[in-house]
């Protein structure tokens, strides 16, 4: 009788149990290198794992979604743990995440949906290029340039080293083999695929290192413990710096706008319940808070581990909870098996899961369909290589703006000139300050010994500095002895008429300015 009940407590129990394997499995090579990669102890990204999975995965919001370090903030991690310092992360983390679950409390999770798609892959692709770049150099044992102009300038130059060193060629043959047996993974049977092709690759590049000695760099392990470490005073101390502010909510931006995303993209992949996005935002603050009182990398949404969820047959949130529990017992049992794992072989899983952050066959179709939008893509990407991160994102944003400003302002402008009487210009769309140039130069064209009506009707919105300036053309376009322009107001603004008024005004639409 009582395991009858528990059953009928837990009737999806067996499908989140086995899909709660598969995405442990998947998640615990990609936590160290993302760790590693962001240039803290390779610890640290299983906590966020953990975190992820126990904390987030146990609140509302998407039942289905998996949370964790993602690679979409390798290279903001990066640069804010080189510049501020590692007890600082934590401080940034946590404010980051306390401001989400503000943002969740005021209902703006929806909002988050209105940022252009454009803007958001081009600052994945900006982190898939920097990611590339800068994991090449780890797969070859040599350090990395710090801006990412630098790390693919220097490409050359360190393909130069690496060809002229022993030890170079080994690790990069580790790392290249680790990509290409990630890649070929995809083909064998589906039975073979139960494994994920992540953690195949880093268990042969594991086996190959051992068992022909090659010299190759390892994960340097602490032990957990060591490695949480909440920050104190002094890190709370640097929150004066604006530079860190505006890091603090380049998280947040970031992290959000990436784990609703992959809300948006789950959602599609199931049949269960929707996602509350409002929710959502707040679980993932919580789930950053608690990573950054233990000192943490920040976590979002990652749809690798999602859609791995979804595939692997989880039905309740379950599933991700279960999965943060094992990464809790591989770190707190078999943290020396880190130690073994070949570094070149998570700069090889970095280069693939960067690759797969650029929409190559999607931008191609984009640019034949939108180029405006895929020219947004391009150079939020571009700039985030030659900028930073933040700064990427804004000028991407900002240009997206200016596009759907000028989209907006669609305006069209009509002469007819029959050679006698007035001249007929018809104006319709959106006339804005964006078109007013255009708009003048066509006016002041106008015979100035000729009348000319000017019919506004067909404008659907017409902003003060555009009627300023008709209003200012038409009192002096007309030359003496020539009538003045006459200028039909704006179908918005015109006046409905009485029934009785209706046939006296029937000819009379045109009014003098």
């Amino acid at each position: 009788m009582t395991s009858i009940s528990k059953i009928s407590k837990f009737p999806h129990l067996r499908q989140d149990f086995a899909a709660s394997l598969v995405v442990f499995l998947v998640a615990l090579p990609l936590c160290v290198g993302v760790a590693v990669a962001s240039g803290v102890p390779a610890e640290l990204g299983l906590v966020t794992g953990i975190v992820g999975g126990i904390v987030t995965g146990l609140l509302p919001g998407s039942s289905l979604q998996v949370s964790g370090p993602a690679a979409g903030l390798t290279v903001l991690v990066f640069e804010a743990v080189d510049t501020y310092g590692l007890p600082a992360l934590g401080v940034i983390v946590l404010i980051a995440g306390l401001l989400q679950l503000v943002m969740g409390a005021l209902k703006l999770g929806r909002w988050f949906r209105a940022i252009s798609i454009s803007v958001v892959e081009g600052m994945l692709a900006g982190i898939g290029l920097v990611i590339i770049a800068g994991q090449l150099y780890a797969a070859a044992g040599l350090e990395a340039p710090a801006s990412g102009v630098d790390k693919i300038l220097g490409l050359p130059g360190a393909a130069a080293d690496a060809f002229g060193s022993t030890e170079a060629l080994a690790s990069l043959a580790v790392g290249a083999g680790t990509i290409a047996v990630m890649v070929l993974w995809k083909r064998l049977p589906k039975g073979a695929q139960t494994v994920p092709g992540a953690l195949a690759a880093v268990v042969l590049a594991t086996l190959v290192t051992l068992a022909f000695g090659l010299p190759v760099a390892t994960v340097e392990v602490q032990g957990l413990l060591d490695s949480i470490q909440p920050p104190g005073g002094d890190a709370f101390g640097q929150l004066a710096s604006i530079g860190m502010l505006g890091t603090i909510l380049a998280f947040t931006l970031i992290a959000s706008a990436e784990s609703l995303f992959s809300a948006a993209a789950v959602d599609r992949l199931h049949d269960g319940p929707r996602t509350e996005y409002n929710k959502e935002l707040m679980a993932q603050g919580a789930g950053n808070a608690v990573c950054g009182v233990l000192g943490a990398l920040p976590m979002t949404a990652v749809i690798v581990r999602s859609s791995a969820n979804v595939a692997a047959g989880a039905r309740t949130k379950a599933s991700r909870v279960m999965h943060g529990v094992w990464l809790l017992l591989f770190a707190a049992l078999l943290p020396a098996a880190l130690a073994l794992i070949p570094l070149p072989a998570l700069a090889g899983i970095l280069v693939h899961a960067g690759w797969k952050l650029i929409p190559v066959r999607g931008l191609v179709s984009l640019w034949r369909s939108h180029r405006g939008e895929a020219l947004i893509l391009v150079v939020t990407a571009v700039s985030i290589v030659a900028v930073n991160m933040f700064e990427g994102v804004l000028i991407g944003l900002a240009l997206s703006v200016v596009k759907t400003a000028w989209e907006a302002s669609h305006v069209r402008l009509e002469v007819i000139d029959k050679g006698a009487g007035p001249v007929q210009v018809y104006l319709s769309g959106n006339a804005t300050f964006l078109r007013l140039p255009k708009i003048l130069d066509s006016l002041e064209a106008l015979p100035q010994d000729r009348p000319v009506e000017l019919d506004l009707s067909g404008v659907h919105h017409l902003d003060h500095a555009c009627r300023t300036a008709l209003e200012n053309w038409a009192e002096r376009h007309s030359a003496t002895g020539t009538d003045p322009v006459k200028v039909t107001e704006p179908a918005a603004r015109a006046k409905v008429p009485e029934p009785a008024e209706a046939e006296a005004a029937a000819g009379a639409k045109a009014t003098a300015v």
